[in-house]
């Protein structure tokens, strides 16, 4: 067990120095399986952000000129460091978030690893020019970044910005939320260990109101990249607005799972039920809509139950869910269930209620309801928590104009006969990333959504380019 009593969570990581916050309130971390604090990370002031971005921008002064090669190497340096202590990663993650410690390793910590050599390799890509005409184009750094990130895939989300951010020669301050900061400062004492530039790197944790409030507002931040709400995106993009940053956001999501007529139905519902609780249901991506034909309705529900009644709930080897993040969200939670049997729909399985034998712990049983509507809350609102709905459809296009009945995009599935046939209903629905037939999540891909669900997109090349601006040079004919 990791003794996070060692990390130096009462300081801040400013210009390659671990300091004193100028105001020095505290946050006590909890445990959500247990409810006992973790221990507590200092929490950020407005003078602290600006000593933090004016670290980080005398440092793009010089960091912006290294080479690819440095800055790969330095990638490089960071994953090998990120191998070493890989133990205190999926500490860090599964005690703030709960997720078993088994699954922590390849849903929050293997994939980050990858990413981050991914684009060790890209920063050439930094120095490669393109002649258009009698045009050269030129890519450079946009600047100093400010990083929100979430709390409930943290290191990923880190990773997706802070890795091709050092790719493109940015420098940076990152905010990790207060429900799940440790890894960050586990990765700030990694990117110390390989000697980073001072300034480059930066980690102020605090409260989004303060601190990431100042960081969107920043007038010396070109760039500010957000993961989080729908309603908090907003207000990020209405404080950076004045200054004219560049805003990435990755944002709410209440996609759906169109299962055709003719796919293998015990496989479709049982995977979809899975991406719904795997996480504890708090994954921005989940399929937490099923849309299935009418004429197997009846099967796929028993089919849903069936799943649901077998999820292992708990954070041993054997447990495939653990609790919710903290107890405001596992209220949140419960009340959309208890707003889903107020609204109509059947309560298939689960409920409201702790599950059996889990007095502590901020725990929600896998929940399913049938007989639902696209209209009922439970089908507009993301609940980010276990809870599945599903809806029949009587064809094709109405499956498709319920699946984009909605003001977010972000993902979907299709699950049919075979990829070749899901494509024609891939490319009707409104989303930003799709999944078909079970498969996995790509980090050479880009990520990101359609309406409400942001701008932007992380990870693959697409990610870097969010870090870049380009520069036409007219030269003589």
């Amino acid at each position: 067990m990791t003794d996070f009593s060692k990390l130096n969570t009462d300081k801040l990581f400013i210009n390659g120095e671990w300091q004193d916050s100028d105001g020095g309130d505290m946050h006590a971390v909890l445990n959500p399986a247990t409810e006992e604090v973790i221990c507590e990370v200092v929490q950020g002031s407005v003078a602290d952000v600006d000593r933090a971005v004016a670290a980080a921008r005398t440092a793009f002064n010089s960091w912006r000129n290294t080479t690819a090669a440095e800055r790969a190497a330095f990638l490089n340096a960071i994953a090998d460091g990120m191998e070493k202590r890989k133990e205190d990663l999926i500490q860090a993650v599964s005690q703030a978030l709960g997720c078993p410690e088994h699954i922590t390793k390849w849903l929050h910590i293997d994939g980050p690893i990858y990413a981050v050599r991914y684009y060790a390799e890209r920063a050439a890509l930094m120095e490669k020019t393109e002649k258009v005409g009698h045009s050269l184009l030129i890519r450079e750094p946009i600047g100093v970044c400010g990083f929100i990130t979430p709390w409930n895939y943290p290191l990923h989300q880190f990773v997706g910005k802070v890795a091709p951010a050092l790719a493109a020669g940015c420098t940076m301050i990152a905010k990790p939320s207060e429900i799940t900061p440790l890894q960050d400062y586990v990765m700030a004492e990694i990117i110390a260990s390989v000697g980073l530039p001072p300034g480059v790197f930066n980690l102020v944790p605090g409260a989004g109101p303060i601190v990431g409030a100042a960081l969107s507002a920043h007038p010396d931040i070109d760039m500010v990249s957000f993961t989080g709400s729908t309603r908090a995106g907003v207000e990020v993009a209405k404080a950076a607005a004045p200054t004219v940053k560049r805003v990435t956001q990755e944002l709410g999501g209440k996609s759906p799972l169109i299962i055709t007529p003719d796919a293998d139905l015990e496989a479709a519902v049982r995977w979809g039920c899975e991406d719904v609780f795997i996480n504890s249901g708090q994954t921005c991506t989940a399929l937490t809509r099923m849309l299935v034909p009418a004429e197997r309705y009846d099967e796929a529900v028993e089919i849903a139950k069936k799943v649901a009644e077998e999820v292992a709930i708990g954070t041993g080897a054997d447990a495939f869910m653990g609790p919710l993040c903290s107890q405001r969200q596992r209220e949140i939670v419960r009340g959309y269930i208890e707003k889903g049997v107020a609204e109509g729909a059947r309560l298939v399985t689960g409920g409201a209620e702790a599950p059996e034998g889990f007095d502590k712990g901020f725990y929600v049983k896998p929940t399913v309801f049938a007989d639902v509507s696209n209209d009922m809350a439970i089908a507009r609102e993301e609940i980010f928590g276990p809870v599945t709905c599903l809806i029949p459809y009587q064809d094709m296009d109405e499956a498709i104009a319920i699946a984009n009945d909605t003001e977010y995009g972000l993902s979907s599935g299709v699950w049919a006969k075979d990829a070749d046939s899901a494509m024609p209903v891939v490319r009707r629905i409104e989303a930003g990333l799709c999944f078909v037939n079970g498969g996995e999540f790509n980090y050479d891909a880009p990520f990101g959504g359609y309406k409400r669900s942001g701008n932007g997109r992380e990870f693959g090349e697409a990610g870097l380019d969010e870090f870049i601006e380009l520069k036409s040079v007219q030269l003589p004919a």
